[in-house]
């Protein structure tokens, strides 16, 4: 274990540079004594590292200093095998060369890890195309050339020029900078900025894409996990099409409306044990598609327009199950 944890320790400061002691403590999941144990023992060993001190001190290698430091063991080697089992790199146009990377580490392996390893990663699977119920998993398709053209702007740091339809407009081209892609329940996104405003787009409708040569104006470094929740949260709150819903819900369905909806404003028990919740849906036709869903186990109380259009659904489906008709 300590072996693992002092490779992990300079493939850190490799990596990222000058790092405190206890940045080093968060990152292996250990103690600041025990990485200032690990320092001097990789330093007694001929590992050239060294402190520097003051508010911005940290420790650091020589520049220039490399090793080989790439075995890996089992449950690493698992952990990358496992990771392939995911649909992501299918978002990101990546199938193939995660495929060939797979076969790279599978070959890489001593002959002991590589039977377990191959062996083992048999036992799990990682997003099914169905679930129970045989229903099929719908994964956003984009064209390859879009794609390519997509990830190279990301990662070169280069302005985007994108032929975008946004739902229910006519598709138009626009010029973005891009910040990073997401890839959520099998749904790419790409994080951008257009003219200095936060823009997040769908990947499946980019119709065609050009990487340009300028330079995207953007931050060097990015926390993109923050960038998505604050983007969430912006989504959920804001919008001029929300419509706000006044619910009466069995209580055995709570979760499915909850899950379905924006945000929950309000929440409250009526006397005969329902929930009675007040709940965002980003538009009319989203509010109809989730009381639908929970057929006679929800009423939608208000708005009136919302409960006029299930009810003349309803009204259609009955007739259409007529006998009589």
């Amino acid at each position: 274990m300590r072996a693992d944890r002092l490779v992990s320790l300079v493939l850190l400061l490799r990596q990222r540079g000058r790092l405190s002691a206890d940045t080093l403590a968060r990152e292996l999941e250990v103690s600041t004594r025990t990485v200032l144990r690990d320092i001097e023992a990789l330093s007694a060993a001929g590992v050239p590292v060294y402190a520097e001190r003051g508010r911005h001190g940290g420790f650091e290698l020589l520049p220039g200093f490399r090793t080989e430091l790439t075995g890996l063991n089992h449950d690493e080697a698992l952990a990358l095998l496992t990771a392939g089992l995911g649909r992501g790199e299918q978002v990101f146009g990546l199938g193939s060369a995660l495929a060939s990377a797979m076969r790279k580490v599978v070959d890489a392996l001593p002959d002991s890890h590589r039977a377990t390893a191959s062996d083992a990663v048999q036992r799990f699977l990682v997003d099914p195309e169905t679930d129970l119920l045989s229903r099929r998993l719908a994964i956003d398709e984009v064209p390859a050339t879009t794609m390519i053209e997509v990830r190279r702007a990301v990662l070169a740091g280069h302005k985007l020029r994108i032929h975008y339809a946004a739902a229910d407009r006519t598709p138009k081209w626009r010029t973005v900078d891009p910040i990073g892609l997401v890839t959520v329940r099998d749904k790419g996104y790409l994080l951008a900025t257009m003219s200095g405003a936060d823009r997040t787009y769908r990947l499946s409708r980019i119709l065609a894409a050009q990487e340009l040569d300028e330079p995207a104006q953007r931050p060097d470094r990015v926390d993109l996990d923050q960038i998505w929740q604050e983007r969430s949260t912006q989504f959920r709150t804001g919008g001029d099409d929300q419509v706000t819903v006044l619910v009466r819900v069995d209580p055995v369905r709570r979760e499915e409306l909850v899950g379905t909806a924006l945000a929950v404003l309000a929440e409250e028990t009526d006397e005969d044990g329902w929930l009675r919740l007040e709940v965002t849906f980003q538009d009319s036709r989203h509010a109809e598609w989730a009381m639908w869903q929970l057929s006679t186990d929800a009423e939608a109380l208000s708005p009136q327009s919302l409960r006029t259009s299930l009810r003349d659904r309803a009204a259609a489906i009955a007739t259409r199950y007529d006998d009589a008709s």
